[in-house]
């Protein structure tokens, strides 16, 4: 059987005994039926926000119990609804995910598909938001948000709820820390409907591609045998000091279940898309263009590239910025090692001086620019190095 990445959204209570996780798609979906249970009555509101909670560990070292303790007043359960339904199990379709609240006047950070109906790996068609979203507390309470705008490239979206009679707790995204395979996290979210659970593991690897809700990959991606499961999504990833690190968006599985490869949506990414969905209510991303195929020591020395790395271009897209600016692609078919490469084509070395080491390399530098800026590429054509100027367009 085929290996499969469910987005870690997860179907609210009546669909949980399916073991469902949308199969590859976004936010889960399945139709409900009446005669549940009404939703918790809100507990008592406490006013006044608390400041953002930066937890610190003993001497460096790994306290679950003390990050859940600090950072689980922050983490959110979500309730999305798409049909006519006014409760969970009132009729119409509903998901289930999780989010962290990141600022005192309400805004919460969460999965774009935990409150979209966009699956993983691009939709055919517009995305839909859900029509009303809840958010629940630790505490009980139980208010509606707004979707203030998603990202369907980076998989996240910003809500914001009336802060009136709460009492939030945001959590602190990490900025310029660099995470290392081998350091402890911890996840918090709702897996299965079973709000405010903890699981703690290791980074398992960096610089992951996973599935955006388009046509389009998420670089950098954050590895992990932390256990993430349908509901999950949207949740965070804490390092040992409680820093959010990424937002936990999807798993690798061949049962629908965790299998101890999770996969979150890197905190600079984040960052960078809560800017934009702050300021404007969408993102927009830089584009060049092109598909490549990653260029390795022995392969270069096939071919003949003075040079070890690179991003060999495999094929530019018709009238794209790349093609504007001159680049070309592949013109033949090379068998080596066991694999077929697509060859013949400029090799880009570096983006503005940043040299091209992996494969994720070319798309995060691309991502750090913004539509209508010029990115100077020096690439490798015939042998000789050369610099061409690109004026990067928008991403479609």
């Amino acid at each position: 059987m085929g290996q499969r990445r469910p987005l870690a959204a997860g179907l609210a209570a009546a669909a949980l005994l399916l073991g469902a996780c949308g199969g590859g798609g976004g936010a889960s979906q399945a139709q409900q039926h009446p005669g549940g249970g009404a939703a918790p009555a809100p507990a008592a509101p406490q006013a006044g926000p608390l400041p953002k909670v930066t937890i610190q560990t003993a001497a460096g070292s790994f306290n679950p119990a003390r990050i859940y303790a600090e950072a689980a007043p922050g983490v959110i359960t979500i309730r999305s609804f798409f049909g006519g339904g006014t409760s969970l199990f009132g009729g119409g379709s509903a998901a289930q995910g999780s989010g962290f609240v990141i600022a005192s006047n309400g805004e919460i950070a969460t999965n774009a598909h935990v409150v979209t109906d966009a699956e993983a790996g691009g939709t055919s068609g517009p995305i839909h938001e859900a029509k009303r979203v809840y958010v629940q507390f630790l505490d009980q309470n139980q208010v509606p948000a707004k979707i203030v705008g998603f990202d369907p490239d980076a998989d996240v979206a910003l809500l914001r709820v009336d802060p009136s009679g709460l009492r939030l707790h945001p959590l602190d995204l990490a900025t310029g820390e660099r995470v290392r395979v081998g350091e402890p996290v911890a996840a918090i979210g709702s897996p299965f409907g079973q709000d405010d659970s903890l699981s703690i593991g290791v980074v398992s690897a960096t610089d992951r591609t996973i599935d955006s809700l388009t046509n389009f990959k998420i670089e950098g991606a954050i590895q992990t045998d932390a256990s993430i499961n349908p509901g999950n999504s949207g949740g965070p990833l804490l390092d040992a000091s409680g820093h959010v690190i990424g937002i936990n968006q999807q798993i690798n599985t061949t049962s629908g279940g965790n299998e101890g490869v999770g996969f979150a949506v890197p905190i600079g990414l984040v960052n960078r898309s809560l800017d934009q969905l702050r300021a404007s209510g969408h993102a927009s991303y830089a584009y060049l263009g092109v598909r490549t195929e990653q260029l390795y020591p022995q392969l270069a020395q096939k071919l003949g590239v003075p040079a070890s790395t690179g991003a060999m271009i495999t094929n530019v897209v018709s009238n794209g910025p790349a093609d504007s600016a001159g680049l070309q692609g592949a013109n033949r078919t090379l068998h080596f090692q066991g694999s077929s490469f697509r060859a013949g084509g400029d090799v880009i070395a570096a983006v503005d001086g940043h040299p091209i080491r992996t494969a994720s390399d070319l798309p995060i530098q691309v991502s750090r620019l913004k539509p209508g800026d010029t990115a100077k590429l020096q690439i490798i054509r015939d042998g000789k190095r050369m610099t061409v100027d690109v004026k990067l367009g928008e991403r479609p």
